[in-house]
């Protein structure tokens, strides 16, 4: 039987964390107090977390942690791209747990979220109950060439590529991602602003199979996309500040670490050959690939199969007896 969202829950505390570079995170729980320690790491870079990733984890079972990463979201200043690199975000992730007083949690994530989960293992494995990981981006030039290049999902889609293109008139293909920064981080405003709704469209278009005839009418949040689009092009022209075939080079220091990931066979902003690549190296991970999702954390398939995902760790976790205190 198919999964769905569980209901819907309000957070039972939110808090606003000081971390260095002059930043202010914003992190909420919600479930249960007692509960198996999970965090949720949003996707973008730049893209906030939502009140629906609460509803992938049983409260009754889960602490559920959010966070709006640096920069971004609810988090201030927002959006900012001062003292943001991976390295900043994995060390803010290693303060909120000490700030919430966890010994090791489960760390969960969807699209860049992986990214940075995996970061952050490899950084702190002893924190690390195990992993949940949906649409696997490592990071590396060939997901940037596919994403920003004539030769990559733009074949798939033509007409939304030569939109996006257009938008910044005049651009050569291999110029695009390094123009579309310019623009999102120069001082004009409205030209940013219009961008931005550009870039998210384009990755909107590209992220679901279940939904059709979108247009820029969807991206309707002009904070949300402006912090979405100048942090995710912060990130891609410093090559999310690793080093080429940094977490697959790096993976040896997870690689006990149980982890259960999901993969679209339709991704078409994050390919299925790098999952597969991961789990070849990765002895301790599960690759689920579902038959007819592509990259949305929302699609029917991808809500069925984290939610039993979900589950089936915090059977693991508490038959190990590790609740993360």
């Amino acid at each position: 039987m198919s999964r769905v969202l569980f209901p819907k829950i309000s957070a039972y505390q939110k808090e606003w964390l000081d971390v260095r570079g002059g930043h202010q995170l914003y992190i909420e729980q919600s479930g249960n107090p007692d509960g198996i320690a999970v965090i949720y790491l949003h996707g973008g870079p730049g893209g906030g977390c939502s009140e629906h990733h609460r509803r992938y984890f049983d409260p009754e079972k889960y602490r559920i942690i959010l966070i709006d990463q640096r920069g971004c979201g609810r988090s201030r200043p927002s959006p900012s791209i001062d003292n943001n690199t991976s390295a900043d975000l994995v060390e803010d992730i290693e303060n909120i747990r000490l700030r919430l007083d966890i010994g090791y949690w489960l760390v969960a994530g969807g699209s860049w979220g992986t990214t940075l989960a995996m970061l952050y293992g490899i950084k702190y494995p002893k924190a690390v109950l195990g992993f949940i990981l949906r649409g696997v981006f490592l990071g590396n030039d060939s997901e940037y060439r596919w994403l920003y290049h004539n030769t990559g999902a733009a074949c798939f889609f033509p007409e939304y590529y030569q939109e996006f293109n257009q938008h910044i008139s005049g651009v050569n293909h291999k110029k695009l991602l390094q123009e579309y920064y310019e623009v999102l981080t120069g001082s004009n405003e409205i030209a940013a602003i219009a961008a931005s709704k550009a870039w998210c469209l384009w990755e909107l278009r590209l992220s679901t199979i279940e939904h059709h005839h979108i247009d820029i009418r969807h991206v309707d949040d002009a904070h949300q996309a402006l912090c979405m689009a100048k942090i995710s092009s912060h990130y891609f022209v410093n090559h999310c500040f690793i080093e080429e075939n940094f977490i697959l080079n790096n993976l040896a220091v997870i690689s006990d670490i149980p982890a259960i990931i999901l993969h679209g066979r339709y991704d078409m902003v994050c390919q299925l050959i790098h999952a597969h690549q991961l789990v070849q190296l990765w002895p301790n991970a599960q690759l689920q690939i579902l038959p007819k999702a592509g990259h949305g954390g929302f699609e029917s398939q991808t809500i069925d199969g984290f939610c039993k995902a979900a589950d089936t760790m915090a059977n693991f976790i508490t038959e190990q007896g590790n609740m993360g205190k």
